[in-house]
């Protein structure tokens, strides 16, 4: 008798039991892959998956069925699909596969050892049914990983285009249902928020520099010590809108940049809806600044750092020749003129001290105190007669590079 004939009489002993089989290889897999331990509907699928896989490969030890011609179980592609959609890696499914056609191996050979004890029939047969296995498994591997990265790819763009509307909507001020809202956002709303803009400041664009995005921002809010994912939704190739949950607190510490090709911009925290859209508009508007001082812009902008002139962002030329009016000669674009105008700014920070002055930049007072000198000659105006215009004109010239005529 050939091998596969053996092979064929362990099948026909073992499908009766296909239920106890599939049984058995069910629970090892929830048991030993957390990640498939999922809900109630998708573990009654993946039972019907097994059940079939178990089944199939039965009928193929037991009619000698071209596996050529043999296509994945319905039960498991859609298995595969809901996976798919629920981001479980597939890395989770694939070691279901294998640990389950190794079990699936055992009932066999345990079976064929019972009914022969003829060791060249054992190790015949034993090959032939390991060879079907691993040949099924290849082939229905191969059929679920491409149902799960199709599904993964439509899931994404459906989702993303469903989330970019009902952020829409939720800006817009539009009336919502929070529950609803929150469960096709994956993102809490009743909680603070602090809303961000980010984009690529090195020109790149596509799929690579939105990944690079959404890498960035998680790690901000990584940073941040945000306990859940932030909501990020793309505008186009090389910006993106995010919020990052802060929770019952609304302390983000101190938000920072760490990719060299992105900027950020953040608003202010704020809680709940009005706070999400509030803190959104924030960052747009500090971004409106950040986009107007260009490559001087620093890597991460806040918009209480400069909320002044994001109020002002809708008339940034007249922002820029105000702020020149009011420093004079300090408006001058050059190195020394922006010396001077970084420690008058710092100066007035520290509530006109030499001291405080010279330890945070780090210079001797007798030079914080030859600069200010300076500035007030480049002033030509009284410092203490015009100590807030004088304020916000220094933030406009960090931003806006105020020139002088």
């Amino acid at each position: 008798m050939e091998a596969s004939e053996h092979a064929a009489e362990v099948a026909d002993a073992l499908a009766p039991r296909a239920a106890e089989i599939s049984a058995d290889l069910y629970d090892l897999i929830v048991r030993e892959i957390p990640d498939l331990n999922g809900d109630g509907r998708v573990r009654a699928l993946l039972s019907a998956s097994v059940d079939e896989n178990v089944t199939t490969a039965l009928h193929i030890l037991q009619h000698g069925i071209d596996l050529g011609q043999v296509r994945a179980p319905v039960a498991a592609e859609e298995y595969a699909r809901r996976l798919a959609q629920r981001s479980v890696p597939m890395a989770a499914l694939l070691r279901a596969y294998r640990i389950g056609a190794t079990r699936f191996q055992g009932w066999c050979l345990r079976e064929l050892g019972g009914r022969t004890g003829d060791a060249a029939v054992v190790s015949a047969a034993g090959i032939r049914m390991a060879e079907v296995t691993a040949t099924y498994v290849d082939r229905v591997s191969e059929q679920v990983v491409d149902a799960y990265e199709a599904e993964k790819d439509t899931w994404l763009r459906n989702l993303g285009a469903a989330r970019a509307a009902r952020v829409r909507a939720l800006l817009g001020g539009e009336r919502v249902d929070l529950d609803a809202a929150e469960a096709v956002l994956g993102y809490r709303l009743r909680q603070h928020h602090l809303g961000v803009v980010g984009w690529a400041a090195d020109g790149d664009s596509g799929g690579a520099t939105l990944t690079r995005l959404e890498r960035a921002t998680a790690e901000v809010a990584r940073r941040a010590g945000c306990d859940g994912r932030p909501l990020f939704v793309p505008q186009d190739e090389s910006c993106a809108w995010a919020w990052l949950p802060l929770g019952a607190g609304n302390d983000a510490g101190k938000v920072e940049a760490g990719d060299d090709g992105i900027r950020f911009a953040f608003g202010a925290a704020g809680a709940g809806l009005d706070g999400f859209r509030r803190t959104h508009r924030q960052a747009l508007a500090a971004q409106a600044v950040a986009m107007a001082a260009g490559p001087a812009a620093p890597s991460a902008t806040r918009f209480d750092d400069v909320a002044p002139l994001a109020l002002m962002a809708g008339s940034l030329d007249l922002a820029r020749a105000w702020a020149a009016e009011m420093l004079g000669a300090l408006a001058e674009d050059d190195e020394a003129a922006a010396r001077l105008r970084e420690t008058l700014r710092v100066f007035l920070a520290e509530n006109g001290s030499y001291k405080a002055t010279a330890e945070r930049l780090t210079l001797h007072k007798n030079t914080v105190q030859y600069r200010i000198g300076k500035a007030r000659e480049g002033l030509g105006r009284p410092l203490e007669e015009n100590r807030l215009q004088v304020e916000l004109a220094l933030l406009a010239a960090a931003y806006l590079r105020p020139r002088g005529e």
